[in-house]
């Protein structure tokens, strides 16, 4: 069988190309146009090579997103615990699975998750596709036994095929394509363009306060932020014991969890900084409530362990200069991610 290309176009998605084209008049795929806002480096920005984006695949994640079908019971969608309300965080402690089980970490926000490689707290997903499908088969989160029956859920659903169909050419269903499906949606979830980016960026003295100005100077100098919030997404993608959970509690282990090396004990990764103020509480396990206890527990340098950073340690801020550093923190709320809301039907 001869394929006659009768048109071709070559787009870029954060440096990723897209050839779209059409095949005796049928689009295959259709470029989605992601804009990245001011304020993010779009050269780091991650597609992969085999998972471009476009619509068809963001519009299927966006549903396979929300939808509830995709747990055990019914009662538990991705959107459950990455609400948009909440900046896609679900404001609790810890997040809530099927019959109400708990599991022991906060859910992180999905907002800039392609400007990071290896996702959850442990990083134990070296892809945004492996994280997206990750909780369907944890039997606290979704609670599917296997792929296998996530899969065999998805073929019921006769609307979903057609869309599995739209999206990878092909009537049979798989997990690698779910994945693929979610992570794309989740690359549009960005947030830039905040008034520290129309500060620091545009140079728009009054795009923040006086009070966030003296807080960037604490940020990049006397707080030692900067020494792991830095670069586009303010998180340098490593992981760090920072002193959390060494007061008598039983210890999470966190990243040896993945490396079984014994200087990751207690090591989580650090989280993006962009919608802070939005994304409370705060820590892998939700501890704290306000900004003002973050960094309240930075300024006495942790809680001493055996594997505590190198980096922590008292810091000598002035309540003043822990108000003036909260400022800085607010003004890095930005934009590029509230089109996403809640679907208003799902495929039959």
């Amino acid at each position: 069988m001869k394929l006659l290309i009768m048109a071709g176009k070559l787009l870029t998605v954060g440096g990723i190309f897209i050839l779209t084209v059409t095949l005796a008049g049928v689009t295959l795929a259709s470029d989605y146009d992601l804009e990245i806002p001011l304020g993010l480096d779009e050269d780091l920005f991650h597609v992969p090579k085999d998972n471009p984006l476009t619509k068809e695949k963001v519009a299927l994640g966006h549903l396979l997103y929300f939808d509830k079908r995709l747990s055990k019971d019914g009662t538990i969608a991705c959107a459950t615990c990455h609400m948009p309300a909440l900046a896609f965080t679900d404001g609790q402690p810890v997040s809530t699975g099927i019959y109400r089980r708990q599991g022991g970490r906060s859910a992180p926000t999905s907002i800039n998750r392609g400007f990071s490689r290896a996702q959850f707290w442990d990083g134990r997903a070296a892809t945004l596709e492996g994280q997206s499908v990750g909780p369907l088969t944890n039997p606290i989160e979704h609670g599917f036994v296997n792929d296998d029956e996530v899969v065999s859920t998805l073929n019921k659903i006769a609307g979903y095929k057609k869309l599995f169909n739209e999206a990878f050419g092909t009537n049979s269903i798989t997990i690698k394509q779910v994945g693929m499906a979610i992570a794309s949606f989740q690359r549009t979830l960005i947030s830039g363009n905040s008034p520290f980016d129309r500060f620091d960026w545009d140079g728009d003295e009054k795009a923040i306060s006086e009070a966030a100005k003296r807080g960037k100077k604490l940020f990049f100098g006397k707080a030692r932020c900067n020494l792991c919030h830095f670069g586009t997404n303010f998180s340098d993608e490593k992981f760090h014991n920072i002193g959390i959970g060494w007061r008598g509690e039983t210890v999470d282990v966190g990243r040896y969890h993945v490396s079984h090396d014994k200087k990751d004990i207690g090591a989580f990764k650090t989280p993006t900084l962009r919608e802070i103020s939005r994304t409370a509480p705060y820590m892998h396990d939700g501890r704290f409530v306000t900004l003002k206890q973050v960094v309240d527990h930075y300024n006495q340098g942790g809680v001493k362990n055996p594997f505590l950073d190198n980096q922590i340690i008292p810091l000598n801020l002035t309540e003043s200069e822990k108000q003036d550093l909260v400022e800085m923190l607010r003004t890095l709320n930005g934009e590029g991610w509230q089109h996403a809301t809640s679907p208003l039907s799902f495929p039959e």
